[in-house]
């Protein structure tokens, strides 16, 4: 079957609702959905019972970044700053020298083994260098695992931060591939420019886009979803436009904005959360579509072999290596190399030296794919029992008192207080989300002119307003006043 303009739809639909149906089912076996979707994708395709016949990589490349700057896009709106900054440090040693070294590591073992030149083997052993950010995200959160420390806000930052080092290396190993004579002297230009362009352009665009959500008046809630949607896209391609690292600056931007306090923040993360699952999902489909099973089978074993390694000796040597200035628990530092998940992203990385023409192009991207696929089925589904075998996890008791009492307690309010807006007040015309409230403080809902209403972020204040604020205490309550610039009650 051939992809038309009339049928893309309907395929895409059925192979959308494959997915969702298989995702849901495959919970029970504790397969991790990503292979569901990624097989869906390989028997839909031109060597399975679908026959749909799609072989265009530059498709599958302009898709997968798409795809990517959503996902990248909401793990950064999704990542709390707080819960990030006593591991921030970790973090960005693992998604920086922890990438270098998983490179050189696998590019050395890869050129040992095989016919490769040094570069073809770096050039593989960047691509598969970053952990997968969609792979790590699902599967911690599918399997519901409570983690000790701060085991879960080090993995979800280094994989949410650690692919813009792979792709620079990728591009700088590709080049190096096509133009052997160059040297690695010519790629520090390139290195130190995508670096600090992409995170000076990810950090000035965060702040902008943040001021530009709070301060624009748009009609209809739904068009500020366009509006992110719009300041992601510029992030990542106006970056990528200036010669810096458009990966990099997606993910900062996304970071500012989503520690910012936004007009409807609750619906833009809910809206980016669902769209991240249907890029992750759009994303494996195409890979599977795109790849040829038959090609994949000659590389099997060399494909195994490298897997193993970078499994059992080059993630745990990255992170032990990057790992060795801080102060983390041996247990600790294992889980971390065994939540090493190759995904969607390598296979994506792995059509640039495609689309440059390498020599030995196609073989890297089926042993990449092939490696990717054995990463994620190896080390997903074994994930819980590492943790509980490395004792890593919360005991079950403590684990839903952490889920649900103690989140519970810190979000609820002791006090419910009416508050009147005076005429002449100072708050009369603002926003409330430039009030300045305490986020210790909600304005559950207001009541003007006989009706009740429940406020965002957007909503003006009048005066005569009566509104009703829920505080956990006297002192918070106070702060409401000054914000309100309203008379404390006696």
């Amino acid at each position: 079957m051939t992809l038309t303009t009339e049928n893309i739809l309907l395929i895409g639909s059925i192979l959308l609702f494959s997915s969702l149906f298989a995702g849901k089912t495959s919970v029970r076996f504790g397969v991790p959905v990503l292979v569901l979707f990624i097989t869906i994708g390989m028997l839909a395709g031109s060597e399975g019972v679908g026959g749909i016949m799609f072989d265009n990589p530059k498709t599958a490349q302009f898709i997968g970044i798409v795809a990517l700057n959503f996902i990248l896009f909401s793990g950064g709106l999704d990542t709390d700053w707080q819960s990030i900054k006593p591991v921030f440090w970790q973090g960005i040693t693992l998604s920086t020298l922890g990438v270098l070294i998983t490179a050189i590591s696998v590019g050395i073992f890869v050129w040992a083994i095989t016919d490769f030149t040094i570069y073809e083997g770096l050039l593989l052993g960047s691509i598969v260098s970053s952990t997968d950010s969609a792979a790590v995200f699902s599967i911690l959160r599918s399997k519901n695992l409570a983690l000790k420390g701060n085991l879960r806000p080090v993995l979800e930052f280094e994989s949410g931060s650690n692919d813009p080092m792979a792709y620079i290396l990728t591009i700088i190993f590709t080049g190096l591939v096509m133009d052997q004579d160059a040297g690695l002297a010519h790629a520090m230009p390139l290195f130190l420019r995508q670096f600090l362009l992409g995170g000076i352009m990810g950090a000035v665009i965060g702040k902008l886009g943040a001021f530009i959500i709070n301060k624009v008046r748009l009609d209809y809630e739904g068009l500020y979803i366009v509006l992110v949607i719009a300041i992601m896209f510029f992030s990542f391609s106006f970056t990528d436009f200036v010669g810096g690292n458009g990966f990099l600056a997606i993910y900062i931007s996304a970071l500012i904005i989503g520690n910012h306090e936004l007009i409807h923040k609750k619906k833009i993360l809910k809206s980016f959360d669902s769209f991240a699952w249907l890029m992750q999902i759009v994303l494996f489909l195409t890979l599977g579509l795109l790849v040829y099973p038959s090609h994949i089978v000659p590389f099997i074993s060399i494909g195994l072999i490298i897997a193993l390694f970078l499994i059992i000796v080059a993630r745990p040597l990255s992170v032990f290596i990057s790992l060795t200035p801080f102060k983390v628990q041996q247990r600790h530092r294992w889980f971390i190399s065994w939540v090493g998940l190759r995904g969607a992203v390598p296979i994506v990385f792995a059509t640039y030296p495609l689309l440059a023409g390498a020599d030995k192009a196609g073989m890297i991207f089926n042993m990449v794919f092939f490696i990717s696929l054995t990463s994620v089925l190896i080390q997903g589904t074994s994930l819980p029992t590492v943790a509980r075998y490395l004792h890593v996890t919360l005991p079950v008791k403590l684990k839903q008192r952490t889920l649900s009492d103690l989140e519970l307690t810190d979000s609820i309010k002791n006090n419910l207080s009416e508050i009147i807006i005076p005429e002449g007040c100072s708050s009369i015309g603002k926003q409330i989300v430039h009030l300045g409230l305490p986020k210790t403080s909600v304005i559950s809902f207001i009541s003007r002119n006989g009706k009740y209403l429940v406020p965002t972020g957007s909503t003006v204040l009048e005066s005569g307003d009566k509104l009703y604020v829920l505080t956990e205490s006297d002192d918070s309550l106070a702060k409401v006043h000054g914000c309100l610039d309203t008379v404390v009650a006696s």
